[in-house]
């Protein structure tokens, strides 16, 4: 049987060239872990005007792991990944239907501050995108926008400078995302001067300094060389110790090595089948995914 979609009246093969026409079952991504999820979504739709990117998507996302999203280019993993700290709000043709709870709070009621939730789920996109300003400066530069850090002569004159403070936490945010080593000694320099590695790894840092409970990460090492790219995938790992980290990547030797739990984007937006990567990858329960995988589409 194939899957349609009939919202404007017609029927649409949700298959693309290569794929098996198949049944999605809701079964296949029903994953069951230890604990309470960090995220939760359930029936999210996603249009960008006329066209649906996203199709009824329910899934939930442990804390302190790293969940990867993988599939063929257009198939809605970096729309999904933006939907978790509603980076999609940002284009206006995006209409966005269902619940994205974080620890049980729904994201997408009125009210919610997106600064806050922003602060709270960081992200890190496909290109470093340091600012051009100091190493240190691009670490505390968060801290200071959400008046956690008060530095400055008015501070100082008003016996709550927090320079000290300011070190110390460009110092952790830096060791955290292992480059403190390569940049202790030009903590002045233009950051635009780090190699792109280093960059990426900056940004990582930055995220890092406002104390987030959810890292997302869209293709971070796409534009890596390999060894900038095992530095990075080493960090996921350490980071998924205190963090829940979503990654998107095209890589999939790339989210076999690095994490636990793996959602597959097939055709026409759907979640296709959601659980440990070891099942996913060695033995999934789709056709459609095995093709995946094993390189007949996409």
């Amino acid at each position: 049987m194939s899957e349609t979609d009939t919202r404007d009246g017609t029927e649409q093969e949700l298959t693309t060239t290569g794929e098996t026409s198949e049944e999605v079952r809701e079964a296949w991504t029903e994953y069951e872990f230890a604990g309470d999820a960090k995220l939760a979504v359930e029936e999210l739709d996603v249009y960008y005007g006329d066209e649906r990117a996203l199709q009824s998507v329910s899934l939930e996302i442990p804390d302190e792991s790293v969940t990867a999203l993988i599939g063929p280019s257009g198939c809605g993993k970096s729309t999904f990944l933006r939907c978790l700290n509603r980076m999609n709000d940002r284009i206006s043709s995006a209409r966005v239907d269902g619940s994205v709870t974080l620890d049980g709070e729904e994201i997408y009621s009125d009210g919610v501050n997106l600064v806050e939730l922003r602060k709270r789920v960081g992200m890190v996109f496909q290109e470093p995108n340091p600012f051009p300003k100091s190493i240190a400066d691009n670490i505390s530069y968060g801290p200071r926008k959400h008046g956690d850090l008060d530095t400055g002569l008015l501070a100082r004159l008003l016996g709550r400078d927090d320079t000290e403070a300011e070190r110390e936490l460009v110092e952790r945010a830096l060791r955290r995302a292992a480059l403190w080593e390569e940049v202790a000694d030009r903590l002045d320099d233009n950051a635009l001067g780090l190699s792109g590695g280093q960059q990426q790894r900056l940004c990582i840092a930055r995220c890092l300094a406002v104390d987030p409970d959810v890292i997302l990460m869209d293709e971070p090492a796409s534009a890596l060389d390999p060894i900038a790219t095992a530095k990075i995938e080493d960090l996921i790992e350490e980071l998924a110790q205190d963090y829940s980290v979503v990654v998107v990547t095209h890589n999939m030797q790339q989210a076999a090595r690095i994490s636990d739990q793996t959602a597959v984007f097939l055709t026409g937006g759907q979640l296709v089948e959601y659980g440990e990567t070891d099942q996913i990858f060695e033995h999934p329960q789709s056709q459609r995914v095995e093709d995946y995988i094993t390189g007949k589409f996409g």
